[in-house]
């Protein structure tokens, strides 16, 4: 059966995979060979020539070329590099992938597992007390992981569990700290979770209703995940002047719970402020805080451009936003915060863009700088934004070109910092066509490091930007049967081409798939299969320590 999809600059056949028969441990004619093939195996060792052999959902052979193997299926993978798959360690697709199962913008960049649940999570998704919205039935993680099974993915999906979906479930939208009797209420939902399976709490502490979180509340709600080996995740507080000061309370955070964190997608206006930042974090981790982060490959980041006001115009929603925009006192005192370098210092006129709108009289705007939407309309750009966001009833969406390529590069240098792009899972199944903007990321973070910062730059090696991607995130989150090429490990594998793997998105043109990633296997089923979306859906739930704790 052949299924043709046409969209914009792409043509995806999906194709029905072959299942395969397992042989048993001791064969040597697989249901999958790759010959021929640079094995990067994830470790950061140095490629050498060889083989991977697949029986089953496992990978069961893993060296040299020798002769006798044979396989149904024999890959030649000559001139390319065959790796773990990639884990993506920020992802938003909990709920996505379920409306887009073959998650193409992921599996296209050779991702086979995803980390979601940065601020909010697939569970807690209802109010204590009240029943599931029927078009998300369930009623504990451990229903989620099984309903997402049910429906089939072409991904791994792990999670964590979001502060902002425990915090609602308790409290709803309130701006106050939380009773001890509703720190109690939200510890049993965490501790819920990590028995089902959550790989740690997540938080993202520029976003409501978390930012209203103190340090010792997080403390005391990340020592629920502690016994369950689960760790800390967060959108620090400033990515900006705060910087180090944001990452002063992550250490403190882990320290004090007694776990692990990873700070989301580390970035920084200035070299000097990330050399900062490396060493503070050095520092932690030689006094034995185990902290840890990722990053993107991008000086720009992409959230919605109500992010760029302080939190105290927020509060309430976004009809609660809405209202204060209209009020000229309002306004006056946003244009002073702004003018005073305040939103964590990163975003201001000159450099945020507006991204995506929903209301068609303001589609003219997409594309375009605050500054230069100030020119359009004869105002103050910041008097722009606001009549943009009252026009679009608060749900209009931007990035921020705010952050220094020395500092990516310096902190992509870092043996402890993995790989995630911060976006979900986009396919065309999910809209009927890709949408028409979001952030390049979402559709070429990992063959852009692999294209621009190792091919052509030198920035890292080739080993050690596979490691980054794979065994590193898979250690993080104690995911410990995958992120290697190794025989027993599930059979997640990408093979590419190192010589043209390479991001095709942009800023003006995201939706676009990167090219140079030729087949990826998922728990060894072809999702991907000589460049072409076979339309397998062979992913499973990836439970963290916890679920395993208590078998």
């Amino acid at each position: 059966m052949r299924i043709t999809r046409v969209l914009p600059a792409l043509a995806i056949t999906l194709t029905a995979a072959c299942a395969s028969v397992p042989r048993g441990p001791g064969a040597t004619r697989f249901d999958v060979l790759i010959t021929n093939a640079r094995i990067v195996d994830g470790t950061g060792n140095p490629w050498y020539r060889g083989s991977v052999g697949v029986v089953g959902d496992r990978i069961a052979y893993v060296g040299p070329s020798i002769p006798g193997l044979t396989g149904q299926r024999v890959i030649d993978a000559s001139g390319q590099v065959v790796a773990p798959g990639f884990i993506d360690m920020l992802g938003h697709s909990e709920f996505a992938i379920l409306r887009g199962p073959h998650a193409v913008s992921k599996i296209t960049q050779g991702i086979t597992s995803e980390i979601t649940g940065e601020v909010s999570s697939a569970w807690p998704n209802v109010a204590l007390g009240e029943q599931p919205n029927p078009r998300y039935p369930w009623r504990s993680l451990g229903e989620y992981f099984t309903y997402l099974e049910k429906s089939g993915t072409a991904i791994n999906l792990g999670t964590y569990v979001g502060t902002s979906s425990v915090r609602e479930a308790v409290m709803g939208q309130a701006t106050r700290h939380p009773t001890d009797a509703e720190m109690k209420q939200m510890g049993a939902l965490i501790d819920s979770a990590m028995r089902d399976g959550a790989v740690g709490l997540g938080t993202g502490l520029i976003y409501l209703p978390s930012t209203f979180f103190s340090t010792e509340e997080l403390i005391a709600l990340t020592r629920y995940v502690t016994p369950y080996k689960g760790g800390y995740a967060a959108h620090i507080r400033s990515e900006g002047t705060g910087l180090l000061d944001a990452i002063h309370e992550t250490i403190r955070i882990a320290a004090e719970a007694g776990t692990w964190a990873e700070i989301r997608h580390i970035k920084s206006r200035s070299l000097e402020q990330m050399q900062q930042a490396v060493a503070l974090i050095d520092s932690a981790r030689a006094a034995g805080v185990d902290i840890t982060a990722d990053q993107y490959p991008y000086i720009a980041s992409g959230t919605g451009l109500a992010a760029m006001l302080n939190t105290w115009v927020q509060e309430g929603g976004d009809d609660s936003l809405v209202v204060r925009l209209k009020d000229p006192a309002v306004r006056a005192r946003l244009k002073s915060e702004l003018g005073a370098d305040s939103a964590a210092g990163i975003r201001t006129a000159a450099h945020t863009m507006v991204n995506e709108v929903g209301a068609d009289s303001l589609k003219i705007y997409e594309g375009k700088l605050l500054t230069d939407i100030g020119k359009m309309r004869n105002e103050d750009p910041y008097d722009a934004a606001f009549d943009i966001l009252v026009g679009d009833r608060g749900r209009t969406s931007a990035i921020y070109f705010s952050f220094n390529e020395d500092a990516l590069r310096y902190v992509m240098k870092q043996p402890w910092v993995s790989v995630g792009q911060d976006a979900g899972a986009v396919s065309p199944d999910s809209t009927g066509k890709w949408r028409e903007r979001g952030h390049p990321r979402g559709f070429g973070t990992f063959p852009r490091i692999l294209g621009r910062y190792v091919r052509q730059d030198s920035v890292i090696t080739l080993e050690f930007a596979v490691r980054k991607m794979t065994s590193l995130a898979a250690q993080r989150v104690g995911i410990n049967d995958r992120g290697l090429l190794k025989p027993g490990m599930y059979a997640d594998i990408t093979v590419f081409d190192p010589n043209t793997i390479i991001d095709r998105s942009t800023y003006e043109m995201p939706s676009q798939l990167a090219t140079g990633v030729s087949y990826v296997l998922v728990n060894g089923v072809p999702v991907v299969d000589n460049g072409q979306v076979t339309g397998a859906l062979p992913g499973r739930a990836l439970r963290g320590p916890g679920y395993w704790l208590r078998r």
